[in-house]
């Protein structure tokens, strides 16, 4: 199956070479490359409303192209009147083209759509070449039909890479163009 993205033709043709001369890896292999992206939305109000978990689902399969699954609460909190098994949140795990379509649409069409946006934080990664972003309000994809929204509701976002450090995180993100803050010590 050959994938179609721009973004997959510019990672196997311009950014896996320059990864591969910039950290002077010894097998092809070694270079970094995205494995799967994981969306996840967290919907605490649903205790009180079942509907709610439907909404999000229906959105997050808008935004991302794939039908989502519900988490589960693993115990009860009396306080947030959450019960054990409870459907409390909605996630999706992309790989392959649709992983691929749904990068491509975030870095060029969703990020800069962002109210008062300065760059992407460097501090997100996880210390094993992961990276998570917060995304505010699900409006910033053009998909989403703006007077059935209900409430602006946010997600996370985590990219999950094969490489082994978050400079080489970093370097293959900032490659493929997500727009990172440039400060002093990432230059």
């Amino acid at each position: 199956m050959a994938i179609k993205s721009n973004l997959y033709n510019k990672y196997k043709n311009v950014v896996a070479k320059e990864l591969h001369k910039e950290f002077k890896y010894k097998s092809v292999m070694q270079i970094p490359r995205i494995e799967k992206i994981v969306v996840n939305a967290g919907l605490g109000d649903a205790t009180g409303d079942s509907k709610i978990i439907d909404q999000g689902m229906k959105e997050l399969m808008v935004i991302t192209g794939q039908k989502p699954i519900a988490t589960k609460s693993k115990k009860s909190i009396a306080t947030f009147k959450v019960r054990e098994n409870q459907d409390i949140g909605v996630k999706v795990t992309l790989r392959k083209e649709n992983m691929w379509n749904f990068l491509e649409k975030l870095i060029t069409v969703a990020i800069p759509r962002i109210r008062d946006f300065r760059g992407l934080s460097t501090k997100s990664f996880d210390g094993r070449g992961s990276y998570t972003m917060g995304i505010k309000e699900q409006i910033i994809f053009p998909e989403i039909v703006y007077d059935e929204i209900k409430k602006i509701r946010g997600f996370d976002v985590t990219i999950v890479t094969s490489a082994k450090t978050d400079a080489e995180a970093l370097y293959l993100l900032r490659a493929l163009g997500m727009p990172f803050v440039r400060t002093k010590e990432n230059k």
